[in-house]
């Protein structure tokens, strides 16, 4: 049986079994009241009984999650994230809707645009005068004490991440995720690993 949370900001939350290819799941839908944006997360097992469970927190990427695209490694992340916590029999996975490192799809797009001409992911968004990563974490963390879960090994690469939910209060430990690294993305992964401090081997 799967744990569902009732933060008190989530008022509007819906939450269903979800049985998947990786397992039986539970998806809860709510909204970020801060901003009206609806987000998901997936809950297997008890988490919350684990004395430090696997979690992902994955951003949206459409061009990867739900195409397949060769441009980035995020549909194989999410894929390889929904398996890990499978083989540890329980764990979360937050979804936030923040496509494009926060700046949306049409001007990932452009970005994308700009990178076939020779710039890389961090200069294509400065190009267009886009922050680099506009993203925020503060809604997972809430997702996560709101589900009793104050320490957990994430799912990431990302180190920021990682301070980022230090600094909300959370003791996090990673757990890496090495995935979909082929020649599309090369330099895409280049500019994260050299510019951006992932923590990837290329």
């Amino acid at each position: 049986m799967s744990e569902q949370a009732s933060y008190p900001g989530f008022t509007d939350s819906v939450t269903v079994p979800m049985p998947t290819a990786y397992g039986d799941f539970s998806m809860t839908v709510f909204t970020d009241p801060a901003d009206g944006k609806e987000h998901i997360y997936l809950v297997m097992g008890q988490p919350s009984l684990d004395a430090a469970p696997v979690i992902r927190i994955h951003s949206e990427c459409a061009t990867g999650d739900l195409f397949a695209s060769s441009r980035c490694d995020c549909g194989e992340q999410l894929d390889s994230s929904l398996r890990i916590i499978s083989d540890a029999g329980c764990g979360v996975l937050i979804y936030l809707r923040q496509e494009g490192r926060g700046i949306g799809l049409r001007n990932k797009l452009r970005a994308y645009q700009l990178q076939d001409q020779g710039l890389d992911t961090i200069d294509a968004n400065l190009h267009l005068g886009l922050p680099i990563d506009s993203r925020r974490y503060d809604i997972a963390a809430q997702v996560l004490k709101a589900l009793n879960i104050s320490k957990l090994r994430l799912l990431t690469n990302n180190p920021e991440k990682i301070k980022s939910l230090q600094a909300l209060g959370l003791v996090v430990s990673r757990l890496p995720i090495e995935a979909g690294y082929q020649q599309h993305n090369l330099n895409y992964m280049k500019a994260k690993q050299t510019r951006m401090g992932h923590l990837v081997n290329l």
